[in-house]
């Protein structure tokens, strides 16, 4: 089995919904994305997936999320847009885009801070 791993970063804003603190309150973050993908075979030249091929595909999902208030978001207008979330829904888009028999998304990490982060996957 194959692991490969991009890291890509986006800043945007965001406040948690019902939340009783100061994340509450409008505020924003420089966010780190770190996907993880699986396969358990390679091509004939030796690759499991193109880097540059998963880099442009996160990178149109970042496109989305990145200078904005993701709360405004249409996949955050009803739910929080917690690190737990947006870990959530980028392995989620990404997965659909670039999934096959052979090579798969495994997990997503995202960190708000340098010290403070989640993983999803299934």
């Amino acid at each position: 089995m194959f692991e490969l791993d991009i890291r890509r970063e986006f800043s945007a804003a965001h406040q948690l919904r019902g939340y009783n603190g100061d994340c509450s309150h409008l505020h924003g973050h420089n966010w780190t994305v770190e996907v993880f993908i699986r396969s358990a075979q390679l091509d004939e030249i030796g690759i499991a997936v193109d880097f540059k091929v998963l880099k442009k595909e996160l990178d149109a999902i970042l496109a989305g999320l990145d200078h904005k208030f993701l709360n405004e978001h249409e996949a955050f207008r009803t739910k929080n847009p917690t690190s737990e979330n947006l870990a959530m829904y980028i392995y989620q888009t990404l997965s659909a885009k670039i999934n096959t028999e052979t090579v798969h998304v495994s997990k997503v990490r995202i960190c708000e801070s340098a010290n403070s982060g989640a993983t999803y996957f299934e």
